[in-house]
């Protein structure tokens, strides 16, 4: 027969693997994340800049813009996922998706069609 302690034992150990489970599971995705920054950099110019934003439920997108203007999302588990990912890929980070940054994306027609189809009379939005 188990006693208090030998209960609780068994209770923290059962906690602890759960714990290393899902911080292998988050240091992969990290991983994931850093290698899609990176391939994101290379192909867009060499080089990319970002901004981190909370966007729901603890999840977090990764605005990318590359050196050539091509631009693109991620999202991230956590805040702190993202901005290990960002970091470790060399990208610099900034606070805000506005001035600079912001000058810097090059948007096609997809992209004007999409933004403003319905009030430029682009495709109906149906």
């Amino acid at each position: 027969m188990l006693g208090m302690a030998d209960t609780q034992q068994a209770e923290e150990q059962v906690e602890a693997a759960a714990g290393t489970a899902a911080d292998k599971r988050a240091g992969r995705r990290t991983a994931s994340l850093t290698k899609q920054i990176r391939a994101f950099a290379d192909s867009h110019g060499g080089s990319a800049e970002g901004q981190l934003a909370h966007i729901g439920r603890g999840r977090v997108r990764i605005a990318l813009v590359g050196a050539n203007g091509e631009w693109g999302n991620l999202v991230a588990d956590s805040f702190d996922s993202a901005k290990e990912a960002a970091t470790a890929s060399g990208i610099t980070l900034q606070d805000d998706f506005d001035g600079d940054l912001a000058a810097k994306v090059r948007t096609g027609r997809y992209e004007w069609s999409r933004m403003a189809g319905i009030q430029v009379g682009g495709p109906a939005n149906a």
